[in-house]
């Protein structure tokens, strides 16, 4: 099938590039989101998210006229679904967080009034094992004037497929094209159309397999990521009671050939890893031990890097005492998720910042050279630039290893490095 009309649902930080990366190669596209703002800053050939290279592309796309954007769906040949899939929070401490899959439903729902026969809807939403079959059976209970695979097999109407975005943010445009895809289709059928789509603009190979395999094979990537930085956090701490420099030792363990640990930080954010292996747990809570201590030793590091805070704060306090509590300043530097980028979902910098306010008697300053507000739960800081940070504070708690951060060690106060870029005579976190 040619797909000259494709509609891609949600335009965040995977939508709006695939959106674009279909356009760039001549096809229509038309980009679905609730929000009117982000529709409108589209349509004007603006881009409000931070990639780069992602900007030139999109308003050229939208110059040419391949890419507008709407807030409601339209008729098209195929359907991409990129919205969120966030989990439930937990309201009692030691609860299994459970998927939260409101987002697909209604952008299921959405799409399903305007399906027609032949056309190919295909869910790229990081999502729990199984939920290609429960978005069909959604698409089916809105549309049973059509057939579709979970019933129909290779004869229905609508065909649906599974394919996870694998792409690194700061990266995306790049990988989007180069980077493999695994595709799981409900029927072979399914898998062959969904496969065809993304030969449109992906060098990648285009590997075919079943939805809940390409489900699973998303959540193990990210699980096993996050299974492997749990061992360099907790490695921190231990260095740390040791009195162990974490980033000599990593580097001198990684000389051996087959060794190769991951850098500590202050948690894990994002997306993606803080997210994904909860899908896991909750699917089989009993047999998933490793992925689930892993995700509560990332979890839990946060806590400790504001306990070292506190025990710089009555270190520096010690030592000066002519400053008052109420006088002394802190700053944060780095609220997003990882280094050079604006996205701040499940960031543990922000959440580290965020106690820093509740505890600091004094100023509180905040450092990210990628947003030019901060979140309203971070309101009792006060956001300023390097320069002014490493000049006011007297305590210096690094959380993302921003390139504009390597430029310069601050020269006075308590350091605290979370990601080894100032670890020269600091504590080691």
């Amino acid at each position: 099938m040619p797909y000259n009309n494709i509609s891609v649902i949600g335009l965040g930080y995977i939508g709006l590039p695939t959106a674009a990366m279909l356009a760039s190669k001549a096809k229509k596209v038309i980009g679905v989101d609730v929000n009117q703002k982000t529709v409108d800053t589209i349509n004007a050939g603006n881009i409000h998210i931070v990639e780069p290279d992602l900007d030139v592309i999109v308003k050229e796309a939208v110059l040419q006229g391949y890419l507008r954007a709407v807030t409601t769906s339209e008729p098209a040949d195929a359907f991409l679904i990129a919205v969120p899939t966030p989990f439930k929070s937990v309201k009692k401490k030691g609860l299994i967080p459970q998927p939260d899959l409101s987002y697909i439903e209604a952008a299921a729902k959405s799409v399903a009034r305007v399906l027609k026969k032949g056309d190919l809807v295909i869910l790229e939403s990081t999502s729990p094992v199984g939920t290609t079959e429960q978005m069909a059976s959604w698409l089916a209970d809105a549309r049973p004037d059509l057939t579709f695979p979970q019933i129909n097999g290779e004869s229905s109407d609508i065909r649906v497929a599974y394919c996870p975005e694998r792409v690194l943010p700061g990266h995306v445009v790049r990988e989007l094209t180069e980077n493999d895809r695994v595709i799981g289709g409900m029927t072979h059928k399914c898998s062959a159309a969904a496969a065809d789509l993304y030969k449109i603009f992906v060098n990648g190979k285009c590997i075919v397999t079943n939805a809940r395999t390409a489900e699973m094979a998303k959540l193990t990537e990210n699980a096993s990521r996050d299974v492997n930085i749990a061992f360099a956090n907790e490695l921190s701490i231990i260095c740390d009671n040791l009195s162990i420099d974490v980033w000599e030792l990593i580097s001198l363990t990684n000389l051996h050939p087959r060794v190769n640990i991951l850098q500590p930080g202050p948690g894990v954010g994002g997306h993606c890893i803080a997210v994904d292996p909860w899908f896991i747990v909750s699917a089989s809570p009993e047999d998933s031990k490793l992925i689930k201590k892993s995700r509560e030793i990332n979890d839990s590091k946060p806590d400790w890097v504001v306990s070292k805070v506190k025990l710089a704060i009555k270190r520096y306090l010690g030592r000066n005492n002519s400053v008052k509590p109420q006088d002394l300043k802190v700053a944060c530097y780095g609220l997003a998720f990882k280094a050079d980028i604006n996205d701040l979902r499940e960031s543990p910098a922000v959440s580290i910042a965020k106690k820093i306010i509740e505890i600091n008697r004094g100023q509180t300053l905040l450092v990210e050279p990628n947003i030019l507000e901060i979140p309203k739960e971070l309101s009792g800081g006060k956001l300023v630039n390097f320069s002014e940070a490493l000049s006011l504070a007297d305590i210096h708690l690094l959380l993302v290893d921003h390139y504009s951060f390597k430029s310069q060690r601050p020269s006075f106060g308590e350091i605290i490095d979370t990601r080894g870029i100032w670890n020269s005579n600091s504590d080691i976190v």
